[in-house]
């Protein structure tokens, strides 16, 4: 039998039928994808192949083949640094969700995110999240945020759950499709799927006031049917977001603003740093690029990541008034 996995906990899974059952799986023997190193070999969004067993307290399932993947998202395992762990699979779009201070999402961590998505060619929407809250300082970082974005040519959104504002919009844009909803513990990814669909009554709690951290309400990646023809993904809260899997020259190539600039540096091997006559430095020095997107990617490029986790928004964004008033 072949189902679609909808929510994995490491040891079971919940495979929808075919038919439209829920039953409750486990793996049988130990997977290994071709070229994946995963702290997790099955992933929400798979198509799984399974066979059911029937015990005298329920019939469950044994799966015992993953179809091939037409993408999916990782993310580098927290405790096992030479493996990833993937977040979701076999998905349409994802909905990024980011809030200013409430907590604070930074570039580096938005990059990090895009990058990825860029690599296993998943489209990204950024959701500035929690628009409501917002005084005047706080609009104008997120305006500015959304800009730089928006110049490099990704689809930004402004949603607030609680006033229902973008929230239509963003479900139009999520008809027909596998999304996945991920972000910092705390952005609003639950209270936003209960603002779409009331009925599914999915945990939410407040930002510690102490740490302007969110806490985990989502424990594991699950799957929902939505009343609107759409699949929707909720995801745990994510602090950090490790690159795993690139090489160094291929890292400006996830860039897209710095793609469309590398046939014009000197050298094709540019890695952009000290290397005369680069393009990427050029327009940088124009204010063509935003230094914030440069400063994620020489991070990237040096493989700092044991930091990657405790970046402080200020550090991180080094953007000055004088640059945020002249745009």
């Amino acid at each position: 039998m072949t189902g679609l996995v909808y929510k994995s906990t490491g040891s079971w899974y919940t495979v929808k039928s075919e038919q439209g059952d829920f039953i409750e799986c486990r793996m049988k023997g130990k997977f290994r994808m071709k070229g994946i190193k995963s702290t997790n070999p099955i992933a929400v969004g798979d198509i799984v192949d399974y066979e059911l067993e029937e015990t005298s307290d329920a019939v469950t399932g044994t799966i015992f083949n993953i179809h091939e993947r037409k993408n999916y998202i990782v993310r580098k395992s927290v405790n096992l640094s030479h493996q990833m762990h993937i977040i979701a699979s076999n998905i349409d779009r994802v909905f990024l969700l980011i809030t200013i201070n409430n907590p604070p999402t930074t570039f580096n961590f938005i990059d990090r995110f895009l990058v990825t998505a860029e690599a296993y060619n998943i489209e990204t929407i950024l959701v500035f999240n929690k628009i409501d809250t917002f005084d005047e300082p706080t609009l104008e970082d997120q305006l500015y945020m959304q800009y730089v974005y928006q110049q490099i040519g990704y689809k930004c959104l402004r949603v607030s759950s609680t006033e229902m504002k973008g929230v239509d919009e963003l479900k139009e844009m999520m008809i027909g499709k596998v999304s996945m909803f991920s972000g910092h513990s705390g952005v609003g990814k639950s209270t936003l799927v209960n603002a779409m669909e009331p009925s599914l009554h999915l945990k939410t709690k407040t930002i510690s006031e102490a740490s302007k951290q969110g806490q985990h309400t989502t424990t594991f990646a699950e799957m929902y049917d939505l009343s609107f023809d759409a699949k929707i993904i909720d995801t745990p809260g994510i602090k950090g977001f490790g690159i795993v899997d690139m090489e160094k020259e291929e890292i400006s190539g996830y860039f897209p603003e710095f793609f469309k600039l590398k046939d014009q540096c000197k050298f094709n091997n540019c890695l952009h740093k000290e290397e005369p006559h680069c393009a990427i430095k050029a327009a940088l020095e124009r204010d063509e690029i935003a230094w914030s997107r440069y400063n994620s990617y020489l991070k990237i490029l040096e493989g700092d990541e044991e930091n990657y986790r405790t970046d402080t928004y200020d550090e991180d964004r080094k953007i000055s008034d004088e640059t945020r008033n002249q745009k």
